[in-house]
């Protein structure tokens, strides 16, 4: 066991805690979407919580529990999905939200501490014109460095595609656990082994993300009396380069009731798509809506609903939110990440709709892939046992439909499609000899020194 009380003696100064509820709260993130992972997280507690201020508490923090041989797990909001901020064995969870600065603004490029939230810095961007071009559908709540450690896809995805596209992360500034721990700053390419790797291979402090300009989305929803339909209208929207979008999400049928605020918009048993265009491209959505037999049914600023505590955005039915809008009144759902190929995309989601409708609940979103445009989803599937759940990856899979796992713990197992290029392995090496930093997430990870 860890001596937890000469750790936090060494680290004077810095904001701690030993509280056992506050312990079991900064310990969780959304890891119960899937039951496969509650079983295996629940319980699982840091030690000691730390709240760093600044790049050199960060360092002190790292010294200390690697002087200590005390693992260290980082986390932000707490919006991921698969225990990413959950530590494995104890030690200290590194509370990032304190850093929350944006510092810079040059050319379209942000440089912004990683504790920032995703809402507090789109706000601050958009006062001088510009936005993210992407964000999660927890942005009210997510960090930005928890974007970039854990996710990296969401709203904005059908044009600037995800986090791992080359030029939407322009660097990073990443505190090592090496001995002693250092600030490396990561530019361009050399940014890619903390893309997406859970606080694996270093703890970010700072980040450099360009911007898009900023454009007053409307929120608008679409009813359509079938899936089918509403899925051709959403490709057709996305392929319509002249349409300036952020979103197109599909919902079939047993979504809507689910969705508050619009629910009694949307006539029973009607598909759904929600979309994100800007005003100049309202003219044109109307006439795409009813080529394709759709009808809009409400329509809102985005920006007014995600300022407002009381209104709700539309990115916030899509997405993950769609599991949690089901979980909030029925419990025994799951759900899948998948992408459907580029060739072809209606006819594979079809085939796999259809065949699952009463345990696969479909819903889709319109996305960019190294340049070409296809369909993800994060169906929510009705729960039974992981023998069921692997039998209908598995004819996900035979319709050549990507899986993204997420009911396993690792980097390596649950990425598929959305693995960052680059040698995150070799640069955990070098950066946490150790394997100090959030261990058990890095499946193929050894040491190269052991722990004392």
């Amino acid at each position: 066991m860890a001596d937890i009380g000469a750790l936090a003696a060494a680290l004077d100064g810095i904001e701690l805690s030993t509280d056992r509820a506050l312990l079991r709260q900064k310990s969780r993130d959304f890891y119960w979407y899937s039951p496969i992972l509650k079983a295996q997280l629940d319980g699982k507690s840091a030690e000691i919580f730390a709240r760093p201020r600044d790049e050199a508490e960060v360092l002190r923090v790292l010294a200390a529990a690697r002087a200590a041989r005390v693992p260290v797990t980082v986390r932000g909001g707490g919006t991921g999905n698969y225990g990413q901020c959950v530590p494995m064995q104890g030690g200290v969870v590194l509370d990032m939200t304190a850093m929350d600065r944006p510092l810079a603004l040059r050319d379209g490029v942000v440089e912004v501490e990683a504790g920032a939230k995703m809402i507090d810095l789109d706000l601050w961007a958009r006062e001088r014109g510009w936005e993210l071009r992407l964000w999660p559908s927890t942005k009210r709540t997510a960090t930005i460095g928890g974007f970039v450690a854990g996710g990296g896809a969401g709203v904005g995805g059908i044009s600037h595609g995800t986090l791992r596209e080359r030029g939407n992360l322009l660097g990073a500034r990443v505190a090592t656990m090496q001995d002693p721990p250092v600030v490396l700053e990561l530019e361009g390419d050399e940014a890619a082994p903390v893309n997406r790797t859970y606080g694996t291979t270093g703890v970010l402090t700072r980040l450099f993300l360009p911007l898009t300009p900023a454009q007053d989305w409307r929120d608008v929803a679409v009813a359509f009396p079938a899936f089918p339909a509403a899925a051709r209208f959403a490709l057709a929207l996305a392929f319509a380069d002249g349409i300036p979008k952020k979103m197109c999400g599909v919902f079939d049928s047993q979504f809507p009731p689910f969705f508050r605020a619009i629910a009694d918009a949307v006539p029973a048993g009607h598909a759904l798509a929600l979309v994100m265009v800007a005003p100049s491209g309202m003219r044109a959505l109307r006439d795409l809506a009813a080529e394709h037999g759709g009808t809009i049914v409400a329509e809102q600023s985005t920006v007014e609903a995600e300022r407002d505590a009381e209104k709700t955005p539309f990115y916030e039915y899509c997405w993950n939110h769609t599991t949690l809008q089901v979980l909030k009144r029925d419990r025994g759902v799951t759900y899948l990440q998948c992408r459907f190929p580029f060739e072809g995309t209606l006819e594979a989601v079809e085939a796999v709709r259809e065949p699952f409708r009463d345990e696969v609940w479909m819903h889709t979103k319109c996305v960019r892939f190294g340049g070409r445009i296809t369909m993800s989803a994060l169906p929510v599937i009705r729960w039974t046992t992981a023998e069921r759940l692997a039998e209908i990856m598995a004819a996900f899979e035979a319709q050549g439909i990507g899986i993204a796992n997420p009911h396993v713990l690792t980097i390596e197992e649950g990425s598929n499609y959305r693995r960052v290029p680059g040698d995150q392995l070799g640069f955990k090496q070098r950066t946490d000899p150790l394997g100090l930093l959030n261990p058990g997430k890095m499946r193929d990870f050894v040491p190269l020194e052991t722990p004392a």
